[in-house]
């Protein structure tokens, strides 16, 4: 599977911001289909003690037409928000 060109920038990102990756890419079940987002993290919150879990997708919208990346982002964000809810409601996107 293709990564973004940005995928090891906002992974640097992410460690550098304190986030633990914890998948990459993220497995998502889908019926019989399996879909993957780019990447999982969780980040421990010190004062709290409790986890934050994020999913996360990453796009350059580089293709030929920004309409069409856009059209396919927001397609792939409504699907992984609506999977995420139902199988790891604790993740946010």
């Amino acid at each position: 599977m293709a990564k973004d060109i940005y995928h090891q920038i906002v992974k640097t990102a992410l460690v550098k911001d304190g986030w633990t990756i914890t998948d990459d890419p993220l497995r998502l079940q889908f019926g019989s289909r399996t879909l993957y987002a780019d990447l999982g993290a969780k980040k421990l919150l010190a004062a709290q003690k409790e986890g934050q879990r994020i999913a996360v997708e990453i796009k350059s919208f580089l293709g030929v037409s920004p309409i069409k990346d856009l059209e396919q982002a927001l397609g792939q964000y409504i699907i992984y928000a609506q999977i995420l809810s139902q199988q790891a409601p604790e993740r946010l996107l």
